[in-house]
């Protein structure tokens, strides 16, 4: 089982989410069915950005996806909402994205 650690101070998890090329992403709520508060999450690689070949011109641009946002906009909500992310203990060598985004 890998051992994990709770980051809540900003530039460490801005730190973290750099080393691994993570961007941070806030789905509205409006987006969701079923919720009525955003959702927070940190995007990696390729999967940070849409594929615009797969838009249909009916199709709202960021429909059903995350939106890529800066860090002081995101911030806002984790501390609003009290959140903490759990992310892997650093192994030397290995660069784990695990993360769970949590209630503190």
């Amino acid at each position: 089982m890998t051992e994990t650690r709770l980051l809540t101070d900003h530039q460490e998890i801005r730190d973290w989410a750099a080393a691994r090329s993570g961007i941070p992403a806030i789905r509205d709520a409006e987006e969701l069915i079923g919720s009525d508060e955003p959702v927070l999450s940190i995007r990696f690689g390729q999967h940070a950005y849409e594929d615009d070949d797969h838009q249909g011109a009916d199709r709202p641009e960021d429909f059903g996806g995350p939106r890529l946002v800066e860090w002081d906009e995101w911030f806002a909500l984790f501390d609003q909402e009290g959140l903490g992310l759990v992310v892997a203990e650093d192994v030397p060598g290995q660069r784990d994205e695990f993360h769970e985004i949590i209630r503190r």
